[in-house]
């Protein structure tokens, strides 16, 4: 399974990203899609598991959830916008960590790309920063990776200057 994952597009799809994503399996948007066009059109080009962000309106917070919990052969990941600064978690994120134990945090917000392990909870974090125009960050960022027998494998950035 090959993944394509980004956030904070704030209504921007950068055709490069989209390029980046051509053979990737699904996208994964970890929120503040920005406008339903927005979603609908990623829904277009690939299989989308998305969640919304705080900037998110009503018609996309019918059709996302504010959090997914995915399971990838034995990995359980959870993705949600907001997750708070590891390991001090906002309360759902919390929460959500220790009922369901993930293995992979996604999240957003930041605007910051961040991997990163937080080894109180054992869990691998990842944050693809911002690939949209909005916010205080001069390069837009996506990440590609595979789910190969439970592990990542062949995970790649993608770094674009703003327009």
């Amino acid at each position: 399974m090959k993944i394509g994952l980004l956030s904070d597009t704030h209504s921007i799809i950068d055709k490069r990203i989209l390029k980046f994503f051509e053979n990737c399996d699904e996208i994964w948007h970890a929120g503040d899609i920005g406008t339903i066009k927005t979603l609908e059109s990623l829904e277009k080009f690939k299989k989308i598991r998305a969640v919304y962000g705080n900037i998110d309106n009503h018609q996309i917070r019918k059709e996302v959830n504010e959090f997914l919990l995915l399971k990838y052969e034995k990995l359980v990941i959870l993705i949600i916008h907001i997750a708070g600064k590891p390991p001090k978690y906002n309360k759902i994120t919390y929460y959500l960590i220790k009922k369901h134990k993930p293995n992979i945090l996604i999240c957003g917000h930041s605007h910051i790309l961040k991997i990163h392990r937080d080894k109180e909870n054992d869990i691998l974090i990842i944050n693809p920063g911002a690939s949209g125009n909005v916010g205080f960050h001069k390069f837009k960022t996506a990440i590609r990776f595979n789910i190969i027998n439970s592990n990542i494998k062949n995970l790649e950035i993608i770094e674009l200057k703003r327009n």
